[in-house]
């Protein structure tokens, strides 16, 4: 019965984000919306599955896909912002909540630091995808791709300190969790790298696509489990993997392979399908929870229905109002910070000095960090704080003998839909009330267009030994200029996506007869 389940929600999966999409509505919202209310229909059974298997199966393929498509270059040059929210942000995030539940829910106890780490991190994939769409400027855009990306990592760290206190028993201290926190971080980071290593040199050899695709396909999950194993942060080290592992493929000349085309399109097709899937599963078995954790709820003495209803209704608001606070206090240290700087450079001179000295270093190296971002950028950074996949994989994955369960669960449901309403609703409105002005972006991407066909172009014009010489040259030319900073990685990546169409099109076209 549970198999016909999942097939009959994927299939009306399908069907409600078509129609969500033409209207331009977000269809994880109205399929969660719609799985709660099937939740109430009386034959309904309850589909629960093992408490690991949502972050095991469904979390490390979306992750996955989500850093394939990032800038490296861009995730650097906004380090500061990113680690700021992606790490501090979920840290004081996930304390601030915790506290604020074991205040409206003083019955769970501990737990209630485990329902912060299941709500602290934003999923700000989903409203990145539809930025160009939306209007989001690109400093915003790859601010939020990088923490969305990071955050994870630490709120699923987090929520395994937590859930190890609860369930086991164990003692930690701010020090010790800090040091966990590193730990898992740095050796995470080491086991995603080995598994890119590993897979760039296998990958080569294997000479099909469908085997190069199936490799790819089982790096996110052999990953994430092996770092959990070793105890690591299973999410950084597939973050780790994924960037390795696209960025070398597409545009470094020592991993580019003859036939590497066929496969690359053939991932260009699969993941977003796979997305897909994934995405509905989880917002249609979450929701499909919904009766059944408030009927336990109802007939619970503690915390009961009415409370925990009044809980998910302050976590939300605290939730959406300290994330904006906290932004802009983060951002505004750093702008001051960066003016005093400024002032100290125009009064001192041996400081100007080494300042300058150090700005030539980090040029050499790659760049250097942006400035703070503006008081716009800011507002939308912070106002841009829908909870999503995350926070309904691990409020799905708590055990069943954390103290609290289905009030974690429906909390974190509700919170969810909440955020999803009030601040994914108003993203666009918000945006164009900003105003931002994307001219110099624009006209930036038209002369890196530019720049990247002539420099199409130039490979073309040398003499190649076959068609498929050309095509390489190409590619490999694009590749230079992206390490030569001549261009972004996205101008590249939109390139070599179009010769590979060419490529694959000239094999598939049939032979001219004369």
């Amino acid at each position: 019965m549970e198999g016909v389940q999942l097939l009959l929600i994927i299939g009306v999966g399908i069907a409600v984000s078509a129609v969500a999409r033409k209207r331009n509505f977000e269809p994880g919202m109205i399929i969660v919306v719609l799985a709660a209310a099937a939740s109430f229909i009386p034959a309904m059974p309850r589909f629960e599955l093992d408490s690991e298997f949502i972050l095991a199966v469904v979390v490390p393929p979306l992750l996955y896909s989500a850093t394939r498509g990032a800038s490296f270059a861009a995730f650097g040059a906004n380090l500061r912002a990113i680690v700021t929210l992606g790490v501090l942000l979920v840290v004081l995030t996930t304390g601030v909540l915790g506290l604020v539940a074991s205040w409206v829910l003083p019955t769970i106890g501990a737990a209630a630091f485990v329902l912060g780490a299941v709500l602290a991190p934003p999923d700000t994939i989903t409203t990145v995808s539809h930025g160009d769409e939306i209007g989001l400027p690109k400093r915003v855009t790859s601010i939020l791709t990088g923490e969305s990306l990071v955050n994870d990592a630490t709120a699923l760290t987090l929520f395994s300190i937590a859930i190890g206190v609860v369930v086991r028993g164990e003692h930690t201290s701010l020090g010790h969790g800090a040091m966990e926190l590193l730990r898992n971080a740095l050796v995470g980071i080491g086991i995603g790298a080995l598994f890119a290593v590993a897979t760039l040199w296998i990958r080569k050899r294997l000479g099909n696509p469908t085997l190069e695709t199936a490799l790819v396909l089982l790096v996110p999950f052999t990953a994430f489990l092996v770092a959990e194993v070793a105890e690591a942060s299973g999410i950084l080290a597939v973050v780790v993997a994924a960037f390795s592992i696209s960025i070398n493929l597409t545009l470094d000349p020592r991993h580019q392979y003859p036939g590497a085309y066929r496969t690359r399109l053939q991932e260009q097709a699969l993941w977003p399908v796979l997305d897909f899937v994934l995405e509905t599963f989880v917002f249609a078995y979450i929701g499909l929870q919904l009766r059944f954790v408030l009927e336990e709820l109802a007939s619970s003495a503690e915390p009961g229905l009415v409370r925990t209803l009044a809980a998910a209704g302050a976590l939300l608001v605290v939730a959406i109002v300290f994330r904006l606070v906290a932004v802009y206090l983060l951002f505004g240290r750093w702008t001051l910070r960066h003016r005093m700087i400024k002032r100290r450079i125009e009064r001192d001179a041996s400081f100007r000095a080494a300042h300058e000295e150090r700005r030539r270093r980090r040029s050499r190296r790659g760049g250097e960090p942006l400035d703070p971002p503006t008081q716009r950028e800011t507002l939308l950074v912070g106002w841009i704080g829908m909870r999503g996949i995350l926070t309904l994989a691990a409020a799905g994955s708590v055990p069943a003998s954390v103290p609290g369960r289905s009030a974690i669960l429906a909390i974190a449901l509700l919170v969810t839909l909440g955020t999803l309403l009030v601040q994914g609703t108003t993203i666009g409105w918000l945006t164009r009330r900003l105003r931002f002005d994307l001219s110099a972006e624009w006209d930036e991407e038209r002369e890196l267009l530019l720049r990247g066909r002539q420099i199409v172009a130039e490979a073309s014009a040398e003499p190649a030994a076959s068609p498929d010489a050309t095509f390489e040259a190409q590619r490999l030319a694009l590749g230079r200029a992206v390490s030569e900073r001549r261009l972004t990685e996205e101008i590249a990546r939109a390139m070599i996506e179009d010769i590979d169409l060419r490529q694959a099109a000239r094999h598939t076209m049939p032979p001219a007869h004369g």
